[in-house]
């Protein structure tokens, strides 16, 4: 397993991956030494997280290889049918997977998803529209949710 890290408009973030693909993206919130060698196997995903940030990119087609349970994993596929620039609650998301009382083990689900951005995770909101919990802080969950917003606000200031 080789492991990156690069820089964001969000901060440091880490890569974990080899030939089967993916398998970790997290933000940090220390600071650490970008890196500087940059194995082949990140090369599509670097450039696909950086056409993201620059408003390029909706989605993402680097092999991805998520490690997690199968009822993880089918909450994580879920994840990615949310579309870029929509959000989705909890509760909607539990009613996807056909058990509205699972809301529980859909948001810890949620919650141990190993592909930030990759697995849109952020999208996933309360049933009230309030930010919740986002392993990368809700500062930058609310960053990410701004940046897909296809109508941006302008400051009038």
């Amino acid at each position: 397993m080789e492991t990156i890290y690069i820089n964001t408009p969000i901060g440091i973030m880490k890569l974990q991956g080899n030939e089967s693909g993916i398998s970790k993206i997290c933000l940090l919130n220390e600071a650490i030494e970008i890196s500087t060698k940059i194995p082949k196997i990140f090369n599509s995903s670097i450039q696909q997280l950086n056409e993201y940030f620059e408003g390029k990119r909706t989605h993402f087609t680097f092999q991805i290889n998520p490690i997690g349970t199968e009822f993880q994993k089918k909450v994580w596929q879920e994840l990615i049918n949310i579309p870029y620039g929509k959000t989705c609650s909890y509760l909607e998301l539990s009613k996807k997977l056909g058990d509205v009382k699972a809301i529980r083990a859909v948001a810890a689900a949620n919650g141990k998803n190993p592909l930030l951005i990759i697995i849109p995770c952020h999208r996933v909101i309360g049933s009230d529209g309030s930010l919740t919990g986002y392993a990368g802080g809700l500062w930058r969950k609310k960053w990410l949710l701004h940046h897909e917003n296809p109508l941006k606000q302008e400051s009038l200031f």
